[in-house]
């Protein structure tokens, strides 16, 4: 199993396996994290610092590091797959798309893979041959995401996507579509010049270069989350943060089991009636209880597609070959 393959304290850690002779389900046992990357950077009137948008870009790239060492492709990167602990841990997460990609023989891989925002251009325009450089691209546009609170590059379509990707990078030159080898015959209708400095004007000015490296238009450009951890905006002050000053939005005393207790202190005599009546209503579920959990296997048998936009506009699509 891939995830059985990673062990790093910025992957999320697979703890064991668990089953239910009743839904004849499997079940996945991690460690259990109290937020994820989301939550904390769309705290509305509150921004990231630099010192804390360096620690987490740290944590990312040094799992994003380890996952590549071992061969493995995350393919959907984004905040809401950063989930992180009490402590400030942030943990890479959702091993749901990622696939091997140095393999022998290699194979053409999906390119139906990483939510919109965060898709890498040469996925948008059919590539079946790609590398870790999806997975930095991923990354760059979260490190704008921390420094602004939002998503950079929202597009409702591929089309508008590559759009957006093209306004803030620049048109590619000519020979970038004979070097990439796309498929597509797509070129954008007029000529972009690239709008980091504008766009990233108020950022500081050690994280542009991270930043158009890692938002470069050819992947190979991108360089490896070893390269990037060495960027000189992670040697120049103000420095990264330690664990503790991360913000934090997690509390002890929200604990599920700590919050009904402190429901039991208020309302005894509720919850004193509530307990008579609990064996009678046992009772009386022991009949239902075969039938529920034979309808309900079927439910937690299902796995969610990842959000991503379903529309492929440039005209390509994966074979059935592909993974």
């Amino acid at each position: 199993m891939m995830l059985q393959k990673l062990d790093h304290p910025n992957v999320i850690k697979l703890e064991g396996l668990a089953t239910s002779r009743m839904q004849y389900s499997l079940y996945l046992v991690f460690d259990f994290m109290q937020s994820d990357l989301t939550r904390i950077i769309s705290r509305p009137g509150e921004r990231l610092t630099e010192p804390q948008v360096k620690c987490y870009m740290q944590q990312l790239l040094s799992g994003l590091q380890h996952c590549h060492e071992r061969g493995i492709l995350h393919r959907d990167i984004k905040a809401s797959n950063l989930l992180k602990d009490k402590n400030g841990m942030l943990k890479i997460a959702d091993f749901g798309l990622a696939n091997f990609f140095i393999r022998k023989p290699k194979r053409p891989l999906t390119n139906r893979v990483v939510t919109l925002w965060y898709r890498a251009p040469e996925l948008l325009l059919g590539s079946t041959d790609y590398g870790l450089g999806i997975d930095l691209w991923s990354a760059g546009c979260l490190l704008a995401e921390m420094f602004i609170g939002r998503s950079i590059m929202p597009g409702r379509t591929e089309v508008e996507q590559l759009h957006r990707i093209f306004k803030l990078c620049g048109s590619p030159p000519e020979d970038y579509w004979k070097i990439m080898r796309l498929p597509t015959s797509f070129r954008p209708p007029q000529h972009y010049k690239p709008s980091f400095q504008e766009a990233f004007k108020d950022f500081p000015e050690s994280s542009l270069v991270l930043l158009t490296t890692l938002l470069a238009l050819n992947p190979a450009y991108r360089g490896t989350a070893a390269s990037a951890l060495q960027s000189h905006f992670f040697s120049s002050s103000p420095m990264a943060c330690e664990l503790s000053g991360l913000p934090v939005i997690y509390k002890e005393e929200e604990e599920p089991s700590q919050i009904d207790d402190r429901k039991k202190l208020r309302n005894p005599k509720k919850h004193s009636s509530r307990a008579r009546q609990g064996g009678q209503g046992r009772r009386n579920s022991f009949s239902q209880r075969a039938k529920e959990e034979t309808e309900s296997s079927k439910e937690v048998a299902k796995i969610s597609e990842p959000s991503m936009n379903n529309g492929l506009e440039t005209g390509n699509s994966a074979s059935s070959s592909t993974s």
